[in-house]
């Protein structure tokens, strides 16, 4: 199957509306086709940012404070002005600035590393050999499920988020998985997926 039919049943697939037979020649095709594998992962982080995005709100009365804060006349506004004006804007891009440092710092040091986090360790399997998380069939993982410089096989269920930093996520015909999958190859992919925890988290505390 060419790339442009591989492409077109990608957004097929995102909007849930393909076989299982149409998923599998997506899975096999872009397993050897990096341009494609590269595209669909594209096609799933854009999804989850506008999902993510339909959370926020605006505060009560946010756009009339925005309005009146507005000034009457336009007047030259130096630098140092608009951070004695906006400190906390400041402070916010700072800390991201170094939060984005910090993790950048921390995805080259365990780039070698296989590691996991995830809840109730009972009901996964771990083959240390092949760097591999396994939920079995019959097996329900409550939370999210992160492995890092490994694979994750899903079998059962999974009421939470499969994260596989530099590895892949496979999922069998008889599981489930609640939560959104993501597979990490880059590092400003990384960055982008702490980033998007914290803010997440800003937003629902």
């Amino acid at each position: 199957m060419h790339c442009q039919d591989i492409v077109r049943l990608m957004h097929h697939y995102l909007d849930e509306e393909v076989t299982k037979e149409e998923e599998m020649q997506i899975r096999a095709h872009i397993a050897t086709c990096q341009d494609c594998k590269r595209h669909f992962q594209e096609l799933k982080r854009t999804i989850a940012f506008v999902q993510s995005l339909s959370h926020t709100k605006a505060p009560e009365g946010f756009t009339d404070r925005v309005m009146a804060a507005l000034p009457k006349e336009k007047r030259k506004v130096s630098f140092f002005d608009r951070i004695k004006r906006h400190p906390l804007l400041v402070a916010a891009s700072l800390f991201v600035m170094l939060m984005a440092g910090s993790m950048m710092s921390f995805w080259t040091e365990g780039q070698e590393r296989f590691e996991f986090s995830a809840p109730q360790a009972q009901n996964i399997k771990v083959d240390e050999d092949r760097h591999m998380v396994i939920v079995p069939a019959g097996k329900t993982v409550e939370g999210d499920i992160v492995v890092r410089n490994g694979s994750i096989r899903i079998d059962g269920d999974v009421k939470g988020n499969v994260v596989a930093i530099d590895g892949e996520v496979y999922a069998a015909s008889t599981a489930h998985i609640s939560g959104e999958v993501e597979e990490i190859h880059e590092a400003l992919e990384w960055v982008w997926y702490n980033l998007k925890k914290v803010f997440n988290s800003l937003i629902s505390s």
